[in-house]
């Protein structure tokens, strides 16, 4: 496993960790998002890299900085 592809599971998760403690669920974020629960899926799988301007929108959404979905520590 590569180090981007690790750094992109950690991203996931921490971006499915954000969107769990606002007790959302993916179909209610990916409506927020204006993007399928599918695309949410697979970017919090890592399995789909995530846009920058995505990326601004959910931690919009969710509330939170961009530096916390990076904090790979946690």
């Amino acid at each position: 496993m590569t180090n981007e592809t690790t750094k992109l599971i950690k991203l996931g998760k921490n971006i499915q960790n954000a969107r769990k403690i606002r007790k959302l669920s993916q179909n209610e974020l990916a409506e927020m998002l204006n993007i399928s629960r599918e695309h949410l899926a697979k970017i919090e799988t890592a399995k789909r890299k995530i846009s920058l301007g995505l990326l601004f929108s959910l931690c919009n959404v969710l509330n939170v900085e961009e530096k916390d979905l990076f904090d790979f520590d946690k």
